[in-house]
């Protein structure tokens, strides 16, 4: 046990950071050398609710306490200390998706998340009306859909965040939002680093005919960037985070965040031509700009980092969750034929299998879309593989072909900026669960964007420690230190760093396989069509 670390929990100089992911919640302690020292994780799931992907209130809570008391627990057993506060917290969540309150601080509808693709008619309207992209999963999409459709609650709205801004609000009574997050609610000004003025009130006067009780600067969160104080947390929020009472009131907090925003923290992707892949149930390429791109594209998504600079977002909505769900297939035939696999022995195998099929995968076919994809256009989806009678049906094509899958929606829109916009990229950074396995979803990305792809060491620690991170930066940053300076040389300058070039082979055989996975989405269609 190191006396350091145990001395910077006791005097508070450690940094909490917690993300909600789509399939787990996370809790991070970093100690004074940006590194984490313990952490806590709760499993939890989004339902399908009269059609819509929801989480509950009650499970957000539970999930929350869960995590962090998880992370206490290991704080005790590895260090012999109780946790009782910490120099800041940050927080960050699935980026987008709808929470609307009235006056008396209820839900007025159940949290509508990023996966739902069902505001088609609203994105296409507001993305006509502001001459910029406005996708489907965007907070002001769901806002105006809402309105489109009549809904009752949409008069009663007091306020509208996201799941990290609700989070910040409960815990600190500050109704804020790091602007990396906020931009995923509404188009955000670069000079000013807050809501486009006159998008702002190009969209009050569309909705002046319904006479509302609010204009839209009434109710979304103020706009912060990385490096402002964001609020402390109350005595009800330190009970709300810690029932037990041990954990202090009086914590600052930094901007919350999405995990867009923190994914980029945690590889050092927030300067001028980098970018970087988080990839799990969803998956999203972010890539910081020079400059504008040339025009509006449905398939690219226009926000920011932590700091308000241009960001280009491929996102999809479909990564890993057919492929998970496949290995749970195999893992179930281990068991049944008596053998005992352990199941990260497991995915290193099959996934490694994947490096001895043919390069564009033998010809198979599939699409992992458990949920709609707004990429290729699915209100629904169907997860499906397709293969022909003169394809090449083994395993390690098959594993090959689910891995090229993960990464086929998001391809179109990297496509878009690399082939057409000619956006230049020194490397993309990749971190998420599909690349802990050494060398193999990281070979295969680095061919399906024709650029080098590098791993840290930290791949695995994801948003959470890019949250964490963003709390040390609020205090402990230099005067006019910016983000990325902080970074380079505080959390990063010795990181081990694993870079793979693109094999010419890999690049071909991807490219092949896109040409199947565009001409077959007519077979995906009809899957969705007849299955419903």
């Amino acid at each position: 046990m190191s006396l350091d670390v145990k001395n910077a929990i006791q005097s508070g100089k450690t940094v909490l950071g917690i993300e909600f992911g789509s399939t787990r919640i996370k809790a991070v302690l970093i100690g004074e050398d940006n590194t984490p020292i313990a952490s806590g994780n709760h499993d939890w799931e989004n339902s399908l609710v009269n059609n819509l992907w929801t989480y509950s209130v009650e499970d957000i809570w539970k999930g929350l306490q869960d995590s962090y008391q998880k992370m206490a627990t290991d704080v005790k057993q590895q260090y012999g200390v109780t946790l009782h506060t910490v120099g800041a917290i940050g927080f960050s969540a699935m980026m987008h998706g709808y929470m609307a309150f009235d006056k008396d601080e209820e839900l007025l509808v159940p949290f509508r998340t990023w996966r739902n693709n069902i505001t088609e008619q609203a994105s296409t309207e507001l993305t006509k009306l502001f001459n910029y992209n406005i996708p489907q999963r965007w907070s002001i999409a769901h806002l105006y859909q809402a309105i489109l459709n009549q809904e009752e609650h949409f008069t009663d709205i007091s306020f509208q965040t996201t799941l990290a801004g609700y989070i910040q609000w409960k815990l600190t009574g500050e109704k804020v939002l790091g602007v990396g997050e906020a931009s995923g609610v509404f188009p955000i000004d670069l000079k000013t680093k807050n809501y486009n003025q006159t998008m702002t009130d190009q969209f009050n006067e569309l909705i002046a005919s319904k006479n509302l009780p609010w204009k839209l600067e009434d109710i979304l969160p103020e706009v912060k960037v990385a490096g402002e104080h964001a609020g402390v947390l109350t005595e009800e929020g330190a009970k709300l985070l810690d029932p037990t009472g041990e954990l202090a009131a009086g914590i600052p907090l930094c901007p919350p965040e999405g995990d867009a925003g923190t994914g980029m923290v945690a590889t050092n992707s927030v300067a001028k031509r980098t970018g970087n892949v988080s990839a799990g149930t969803s998956a999203f390429a972010m890539v910081v700009l020079e400059k504008d791109l040339s025009k509006v594209y449905p398939e690219i998504d226009l926000v920011t980092t932590p700091t308000g600079n241009l960001v280009a977002m491929a996102h999809s909505n479909n990564c890993s969750s057919d492929l998970n769900a496949w290995i749970g297939l195999f893992e179930e035939f281990s068991k049944t034929m008596g053998m005992e696999v352990d199941r990260n022995k497991l995915y290193e195998t099959l996934f490694k299998q994947a490096l001895q099929g043919d390069p564009d995968g033998g010809g198979l076919l599939s699409y992992g879309y458990l949920s709609g994809e707004h990429m290729t256009h699915f209100e629904e989806g169907r997860p499906l593989f397709v293969r022909s009678t003169d394809s090449n049906f083994n395993l390690a094509n098959f594993m090959r072909v689910h891995l090229f899958t993960a990464f086929g929606a998001m391809k179109i829109g990297m496509d878009i900026l690399i082939k057409e916009e000619k956006v230049k990229l020194d490397e993309i950074l990749g971190h998420g669960g599909i690349f802990k396995t050494e060398g193999v979803g990281q070979g295969i990305l680095a061919g399906a964007f024709n650029v080098p792809v590098s791993v840290m060491e930290t791949a695995g620690e994801g948003g959470a420690w890019g949250i964490a991170l963003l709390g040390s930066y609020m205090i402990n940053k230099k005067d006019n230190e910016t983000l990325d300076e902080f970074l380079n040389e505080k959390v990063f300058a010795d990181q081990a760093v694993k870079t793979m070039s693109p094999d010419p082979k890999d690049v071909e055989g991807f490219e092949q396989f896109m040409e199947r996975y565009k001409k077959g989405l007519g077979i995906e269609r009809a899957a969705v069509d007849n299955l419903k």
